[in-house]
């Protein structure tokens, strides 16, 4: 840290900020857990489109059921498919970024300790 001590304000504050950016990371991953899912339910979805010989198949919205052409039902499962994987890879890249912010606070605080352990003792 080149010698350069954080006060008690600057420690309460890299601490709370550590606590955020904890959150932020927890509310991270519950989003990558439901955006994984949903991609594992196109993937699903798509499997089965690919082994059926209908013309039409049924598409849920809401509490009803419509009929609607296979294919074009295939293409929108496609579409909706590029859309999550796209929407994974940014939820991906921002818990990256949280990560990475995590380990450089906790290396600040852990840094800021072992010069304090330090100088107690060489006092002693």
């Amino acid at each position: 840290m080149g010698g350069v001590n954080m006060n008690e304000e600057e420690q309460r504050a890299a601490l709370l900020e550590f606590e955020r950016s904890r959150q932020m990371l927890g509310n991270i991953n519950a989003q990558k857990q439901q955006v994984a899912f949903q991609l594992e339910m196109i993937d699903a979805s798509l499997e089965e489109m690919g082994k059926t010989k209908e013309k039409t198949v049924y598409k849920v919205v809401g509490n009803v059921l419509f009929l609607k052409d296979a294919k074009e039902m295939e293409k929108e499962l496609k579409e909706k498919k590029e859309s999550t994987e796209l929407r994974l890879k940014t939820v991906e890249k921002q818990e990256e970024t949280i990560i990475k912010k995590l380990n450089s606070i906790k290396s600040k605080i852990e840094g800021e300790a072992k010069e304090l352990e330090d100088k107690k003792k060489a006092k002693n």
